[in-house]
């Protein structure tokens, strides 16, 4: 009797100790997505003029349908699929601080109103966005803000139906956040809008929440040249 007890408490110490073991090896920033790449490109070069674009999908989809886009600007794209602007504040000294940018284009927002990481609170997704501008003023790195894309609903969360409201006062919000502090605002939402104004554009998206090559070339057309005039 004594030895089955002191077995069962002994698998019960060793599933504590598995799940503490699987705990810690939860990624929840996903830091392992461009350790490696990041490792590989180093410090700047003498004169390099390094600007970063940090995202989810959107960014992510951006360098693997338009490569050429960054290649031949030189920008370094940092999207996670799925990922929330609290995940991003996480990452943001790996995946930005570390790669001394001159400038960091901040995509946000999508992800955080899908509720992929919680219920959505405005305040606290703006409060991200507000405290990865503060981190990059720290570190001498110019932001350009850009507004979450028009999105009629998201597929993998149809029960959330008042996306385009949630949208539109997060836009205003960071706007006015960011016309205070003269950091530029490039304005994706306006420019992909459907006409009814009820979602994006289907000319420039495939479904409803991620751009096509179309969708891309407005983004690149409108921050391009505000990269430029910055550099």
């Amino acid at each position: 009797m004594k030895r089955t007890i002191k077995n069962i408490m002994l698998a019960a110490m060793m599933l504590l100790a598995a799940n503490n073991i699987q705990a810690q090896r939860h990624d929840f920033a996903c830091f392992e997505g461009y350790a490696q790449a990041n490792a590989e490109l180093g410090k700047p070069a003498k004169g390099e003029k390094r600007v970063v674009f940090l995202g989810n999908s959107i960014t992510w989809g951006w360098v693997e349908q338009h490569p050429e886009f960054f290649k031949e600007n030189g920008f370094i794209g940092r999207g996670i699929s799925g990922q929330t602007s609290y995940q991003f504040l996480l990452r943001f000294r790996q995946d930005v601080i570390d790669l001394q940018p001159k400038i960091v284009v901040i995509n946000y927002g999508t992800n955080d109103i899908a509720e992929n990481t919680g219920k959505y609170d405005e305040d606290q997704t703006f409060g991200n966005v507000v405290s990865m501008c503060e981190l990059a003023k720290a570190n001498k790195i110019k932001v350009i803000l850009t507004s979450t894309l028009p999105a009629g609903n998201f597929p993998w969360r149809l029960e959330i139906t008042d996306s385009m409201e949630k949208i539109r006062s997060l836009n205003a919000r960071v706007k006015a956040y960011a016309d205070s502090h003269k950091i530029p605002f490039v304005d994706y939402f306006s420019a992909m809008l459907s006409e009814d104004g009820t979602r994006m554009n289907t000319a420039y998206t495939p479904e409803q929440v991620h751009p096509n090559k179309k969708g891309y070339e407005v983004m690149e057309s409108l921050v391009l040249p505000v990269i430029k005039k910055m550099r």
